[in-house]
């Protein structure tokens, strides 16, 4: 004998003179509780509940219940379009043009009236039509309720429409039915006798939960969810806007919230305004007094003259230019079949820092897969989906029969070419007893055609085989622990040969939603452009970290209990949010809340979805994404629609938008920095020099230079590794420093030109409009990116769109076209001076960006605010760097304990084997 094997007899006889010593007692499975969403239902209603199930209401008193609580629908409201387009021509900048508008009639300055009036009502027909829905996802969630519903009225079981619900009506949800409304189970039959049996019911739409979940006496049913098995009374308890679906539609009418990009918009126009308004007054009242009594200061005089100064205040073309550069990129994303519904959406994902993801049918597959199973020795996986397969009810409208057949007939060689689809070859099902509640199995009788051997095959709850079989603790350890981790187990079993009553385990099948192929390496990807995924699903705590765990995420997953912990503050809450790796166990509300929170905390948070539990978030979330086989409600408030199965567009999308807000940023700053440079010129030339230009000039500037920069929604873009911020201190900062350079430029060409060169005034115009054409248009190649403009270079289209109007603009000046002729030295010379001048630019753009950070920012403007932010930045990166080091020392161990399991159960293998021999 040899030493391994004295070894292995040593530690059974060691074994057995234990078992002998201690009295063991067999291993028991562990139920797994379901957890259930707690309704409150006041004294007050719950008295009015108290109906005769016999009888049900009488027809008065359910009138009187419809006056009290209302119909059984959802509220609406509709938005009068005519309003809605008149809220286009409010905002800051809309605002500067309406007032350049009035300047313009009342100076009489038709021509520049007519073109102001045409860009403001553009810039209101542009976002009229971008403009989302505003009823779409209240409609779509109306089309999930049911229409009629059977109820107790008079004593007669009667059909009404379900809108005449109230509570305490007596209905009967039955198989295949939508549940009209919130109702607690009675445990009473059709007929009137008590039942001890259960409806299975299928609210994944609602709560986000895989499987269906078994209502027994006392639990609620939900209005929108499915009856899948069973018939049984049911009182209703909620109506209308008070049921779970109900609540749902309240959050997503509630939200109308201004999207952050229109917040950008206005902060750059409330930034232009204040200045415009100081510059302007300035001049009108300083020209006022000093021409008192003149021509030159009259009234309608000095209006003309601060007109010029307030058309050279307006980004005309800012909004424009921005909704084109969305619009073609949303066209490129559709391409990739990425759908945005709503434009701004694309700006708003590239600066998405946490993305919270629905769990099931978004992450997962919404639909139950074999798993490994749990095999007993001298079984394969081949033996349990064959004898999984000869126990399944054929047609059966079951999710877990679907999912037993489907893996026997994908996985087992026999099933695949098999002529007939309702045989086994080789064998042949006798007799067949469908699954009943009550026992908790189904049977086949099964002929082995090569052997003529009779057995019959079992399969059911695990507990019910296992103590079929006469007891197995190995078997009742592996059911815990698949159970610990979320997986549904089922027993099968066999008879042994010769004996119909005895039989024999073969072993377990395990059952989840399994992930999409596609999600690990999302969220991976994610992870590598700055995008932390949280999980946020209505499904059980045990089986999101399962989830989580399967697709290489932390398994730091909390209960919903956490969000509405009354003894914990909302910073609390909040950091918990942050912290989290997703929630379990979830309803609406605490989705919609989680969203809520984090974007309190200043995070940009995108929301994905498919189910009408996902559409309060995903319409709260800053961008909604809806997933492809969603709902029509998630569909309706989400942003943006994935047409193809899978979560990997996300990443598309993400680096998508990012390309184009380069591309917006970019042309921002180009614009802000030319306002700049515009407003300081001619506000310190108009006081020193009292000289203007013709406002035709202006706008013909406006017109060429935003005309051109349209393309660059197709330039070249360098995608950002990190979520993108406008950061509106540091873009404004270093429009002041380069408007201040350029203003720097122009008096030098105005005073070179008539001091040094001694040029008329109509000459002079002349050489000032091509400079103020060309030396602040030029600096969009260096706003394009923050390191130096040769690190990308633009795109061939960009640059000849860019350098054309400007040759154009040359031209029209060496020519004298609206002005007088300059000749071509002073025109070339004038280019090229602009051209040299934007690499100047560039490296102090470049030095700005390199030096300027927030922790700057507090020194040079330490604000109370600004120091309590950077002491919580610090605090943040010293906690996460602790939870990472803790989560490292956690896996480790965890991989330690897997290695000393996988020694364990093969030395376990090993014994039994010799056992056997």
């Amino acid at each position: 004998m040899s030493s391994k094997k004295r070894e292995i007899d040593h530690e059974i006889t060691v074994s057995s003179s234990t078992s002998r010593d201690v009295e063991k007692k067999p291993a028991e499975i562990i139920e797994h509780k379901h957890v259930e969403m707690q309704e409150d239902i006041s004294a007050e209603l719950e008295a009015l509940l108290q109906t005769d199930p016999a009888t049900g209401l009488t027809t008065a008193e359910a009138q009187k219940r419809l006056i009290d609580f209302g119909k059984n629908e959802l509220a609406g409201s509709k938005t009068n379009p005519i309003l809605k387009f008149l809220s286009f021509f409010t905002g800051a900048i809309a605002y500067l043009i309406e007032v350049a508008c009035l300047f313009a009639v009342i100076v009489k300055h038709w021509i520049d009236f007519s073109i102001i009036l045409a860009l403001l009502f553009v810039n209101a027909f542009i976002g009229f039509i971008e403009e989302a829905r505003a009823e779409s996802a209240l409609d779509a969630l109306k089309q999930t309720l049911a229409l009629k519903a059977k109820v107790w009225r008079d004593a007669q079981f009667v059909e009404v429409d379900v809108a005449e619900l109230v509570p305490g009506d007596v209905i009967s949800p039955r198989l295949g039915d939508i549940i009209p409304a919130d109702a607690r189970l009675l445990g009473i039959s059709v007929t009137g006798g008590e039942t001890e049996g259960s409806l299975q019911i299928d609210q994944s739409a609602l709560t986000g939960e895989s499987l269906p979940v078994e209502k027994k006496k006392g639990s609620t049913v939900y209005s929108s969810s499915i009856v899948k098995q069973g018939q049984m009374l049911a009182v209703v308890t909620k109506t209308g806007s008070n049921t779970f679906i109900g609540r749902a539609a309240h959050l997503i009418s509630i939200t109308v919230e201004q999207g952050h990009f229109q917040k950008i918009v206005n902060s750059i126009g409330n930034f232009l305004i204040l200045v415009t308004v100081v510059l302007v007054s300035i001049i009108f009242i300083y020209q006022m007094v000093k021409f008192r009594g003149t021509e030159q200061g009259k009234f309608i005089t000095v209006l003309g003259n601060v007109l010029v100064l307030t058309i050279a205040a307006i980004p005309v073309g800012l909004p424009t230019v921005l909704s084109v550069t969305m619009a073609v990129g949303a066209k490129q994303l559709a391409a990739k079949k990425v759908i945005v519904k709503r434009l701004t959406a694309v700006e708003e994902m590239a600066s998405v820092s946490v993305l919270c993801s629905d769990k099931t049918g978004t992450l997962t597959l919404n639909e139950l897969t074999f798993d490994e199973p749990y095999l007993c020795p001298g079984y394969t996986k081949d033996d349990i989906l064959l004898f999984s397969y000869l126990s399944a009810e054929p047609g059966a409208n079951d999710p877990i029969e679907t999912a037993v057949r489907f893996a026997a007939e994908t996985d087992l060689e026999i099933l695949q070419s098999r002529p007939n689809k309702h045989e086994v070859p080789g064998y042949k099902v006798t007799g067949f007893v469908p699954f009943n509640p009550n026992t908790k199995m189904s049977y086949a009788t099964v002929i082995d055609n090569n052997t003529k051997e009779v057995f019959k095959v079992a399969k059911g709850a695990p507990q019910v085989i296992i103590k079929l079989v006469g007891g197995n603790d190995d078997a009742v350890h592996a059911v815990n622990s698949l159970a610990a981790r979320g997986l549904r187990a089922l027993g099968i079993a066999r008879t042994v040969p010769g004996d119909l009553e005895t039989f024999d385990l073969v072993g377990m099948i395990t059952l989840l939603d399994p992930p999409r192929p596609d999600s690990a390496e999302t969220i991976r990807r994610c992870g590598e452009y700055g995008v932390e995924v949280k999980m946020i699903t209505g499904d059980q705590l045990i089986i999101a970290k399962e989830v989580a765990h399967r697709l290489g995420m932390n398994r730091v997953i909390l209960d919903a209990g956490y969000l509405v912990d009354p003894e914990k503050s909302d910073e609390e809450v909040t950091k918990n949010c942050e912290r989290a790796d997703g929630f379990a166990q979830v309803i609406p509300e605490h989705k919609y809340r989680v969203v809520e929170l984090l974007q309190k905390r200043g995070l940009l948070v995108g929301m994905t979805g498919d189910g009408v539990n996902d559409a309060p978030a995903l319409k709260k979330a800053n961008v909604g994404i809806a997933v492809h086989g969603c709902t029509d409600a998630a569909r309706s408030a989400a942003d943006i629609v994935l047409l193809a199965p899978g979560l990997s567009t996300i990443v598309d999308g993400i680096t998508a938008s990012r390309a184009i807000f380069q591309r917006m940023r970019s042309y921002a700053l180009y614009r802000i920095t030319s306002t700049v440079h515009f407003l300081m010129f001619f506000f310190f030339i108009t006081l020193i020099e009292d000289w203007t230009m013709r406002a035709i000039l202006l706008i013909l500037i406006a017109l060429l230079n935003d005309g051109a920069t349209l393309v660059i929604s197709v330039d070249n873009a360098k995608i950002s590794e990190r979520p993108d911020k406008w950061r509106l201190g540091q873009l404004i900062t270093l429009s002041i420093v380069l408007g201040t350079l350029l203003t720097v430029a122009s008096f030098t060409h105005f005073y070179v030109a008539r001091d040094v060169f001694n040029m008329s005034l109509g000459e002079i115009e002349t050489i000032m409009y091509l400079h103020i054409s060309s030396c602040p248009h030029f600096v969009i190649f260096s706003t394009r990116l923050s390191g130096y403009f040769w690190e990308n270079l633009p795109s061939p289209i960009f640059t000849i769109a860019v350098l054309g109007t400007q040759v154009f603009a040359m031209f029209i000046s060496i020519y004298g076209v609206l002005a007088e002729p300059i000749g071509w030295a002073w025109g070339v010379s004038i280019i090229g001076i602009s051209l040299g001048y934007f690499v100047v630019l560039d490296f102090v753009k470049v030095m700005l960006f390199r030096y300027w950070s927030f922790e700057l920012t507090a020194k040079l403007w330490p604000s109370k605010s600004r120091k309590t932010k950077l002491l919580n930045r610090k605090a943040d990166a010293i906690s996460k760097a602790k939870v990472a080091k803790t989560v490292a020392k956690v896996r480790k161990v965890v991989l330690i304990s897997r290695v000393l399991l996988a020694f364990k159960q093969a030395k376990t293998t090993t014994i039994r084997a010799i056992e056997i021999q």
